[in-house]
């Protein structure tokens, strides 16, 4: 997530760092290389001159030049401006109080708008506990209605459809009637989009607005196209008048441009991020979060979340009897990495402690085939081996290795793995306030 724009100011700001002290010169230099940064993401050229505009009058105060850490007092600023400029804080979803609430969801062809639909869904459900209805508007694009109906299908989520001859108008006001009758307390609208703004589409949306009022207004806009995302938004927001913005494919090769623009061309805020195509795949938007991982900060608060969504408490504490007592098998080595793997690429998992950025991350190649591979050769074992590794003597290793298309060498090498992991956590389990950390919802993957 935005990797490049990330690595060029954690190297401008590792030089500031590494001087006792800087002066109006240095400053001026490093808010070159950020504004180059900034513009290379694609962020807006006017946002990038006000942001630099405000960095440098407050980096060249005396407070900063004279303080006995003046690069990391510069860090700091840019920190809390790049915050600022996303939202400074997280923009939650509101809701009816007396009624059904209703969100419409607006955007183009190829954002990714149903699948976002059915992450919102879920997300709300998991976390604000609402009850949702997903209404297929879309009566255009062929496999719209099917597409929603599986996505609802895969969430548990009951999805509300009229069919393709039907006024899109219609069947929003019939999907919240069917809610209230339900007992449902939240419909989210996937209206259709096309491959441009077009009259009729906005003339569309706009009817539907105003029939069913929603509560919520959210634009799905694709990340990776950049200051277009930037335009599509600010088009439809005047039409429209948006209450926020929900930015897909923030795991690919995006520059960041939009994320960073979308709110100050907008004035509307970055309400949910996609960072992947699973259902799961769906943050809620923390601008100081987003400027934490931006800076090379680490984002401890997100990987705390994904852990405890992961992560099964109880289990966790019947973990760390096993490992006290020398319990610990290969059947729970494979529930650590499943629950591990829950979290996200691995990849992702470690940039958000802080140090690891992405210049950190350079020799870390975490290869996820490398864990399906561990996975097959566990699933291999029969019941007795996975409870007593001490079994797998060299006939059992090649029938292990047969059927999970390694090498006993392969399974060798897990062997390994698992003896010295046992040992560690078993050394860690012992001493002062570690068993704590052990059960402190399951981060203890042993390898």
């Amino acid at each position: 997530m935005l990797d490049n724009l990330s690595e060029k100011l954690q190297a401008t700001f590792k030089k500031l760092k590494g001087r006792g002290k800087i002066n109006e010169k240095d400053v001026k230099a490093a808010m070159r290389e950020v504004k180059l940064a900034l513009l290379e993401a694609d962020v807006n050229f006017k946002i990038v001159k006000d942001f630099i505009k405000v960095v440098k009058e407050r980096s060249i105060g005396s407070e900063v030049l004279e303080s006995l850490t003046p690069g990391q007092q510069v860090i700091k600023i840019v920190n809390e401006e790049l915050t600022n400029l996303m939202g400074e804080t997280q923009s939650k979803i509101e809701y009816s109080s007396d009624t059904v609430s209703t969100i419409m969801m607006v955007g183009l062809q190829g954002a990714g708008k149903t699948t976002t639909t059915g992450k919102i869904a879920k997300i709300l459900k998991e976390k604000d506990h609402k009850k949702p209805l997903l209404v297929a508007c879309d009566i255009y694009r062929p496999a719209a209605i099917k597409q929603l109906q599986v996505v609802g299908e895969q969430i548990n989520v009951p999805v509300f459809t009229m069919g393709d001859k039907t006024n899109p108008v219609n069947i929003a006001k019939a999907g919240i009637e069917h809610a209230k009758k339900n007992g449902l307390d939240l419909v989210i609208l996937d209206t259709a989009g096309r491959l441009h703004i077009d009259e009729e589409l906005m003339d569309e949306l706009v009817n539907i607005k105003s029939e069913v009022e929603p509560k919520e207004i959210l634009l799905t806009v694709d990340s990776m196209t950049g200051q277009d995302a930037v335009n599509v938004a600010k088009n439809f927001n005047e039409t429209l008048e948006i209450t926020g913005v929900v930015l897909t494919k923030l795991d690919g090769d995006t520059r960041g441009g939009a994320a960073l623009s979308v709110r100050k061309v907008t004035g509307k805020p970055i309400k949910f991020i996609g960072v992947g195509e699973k259902l799961d795949d769906i943050e809620m938007f923390h601008p100081d979060r987003m400027a934490s991982r931006i800076l090379g900060m680490g984002d401890v608060l997100t990987l705390i979340e994904k852990a405890e969504k992961a992560f099964d408490e109880d289990k966790a504490k019947d973990l760390q009897k096993k490992i006290k007592n020398q319990q610990f098998d290969f059947d729970d080595f494979l529930e650590q990495m499943e629950q591990m793997r829950d979290m996200g690429p691995m990849q992702d998992i470690l940039k958000m402690i802080p140090g690891m950025g992405s210049k950190a991350m350079k020799g870390i190649n975490i290869d996820e085939k490398e864990l399906d591979k561990i996975e097959a050769i566990i699933k291999s074992m029969t019941p007795s081996e996975r409870k007593n590794a001490k079994l797998i003597n060299g006939s059992r290793k090649k029938r292990i290795a047969a059927g999970s298309g390694t090498t006993p060498r392969d399974v060798n090498k897990l062997l390994k793995q698992f003896k010295q992991s046992k040992k560690m956590m078993q050394q860690m389990s012992n001493m002062k306030g570690m068993g704590n950390m052990l059960s402190g919802g399951g981060m203890n993957l042993p390898f």
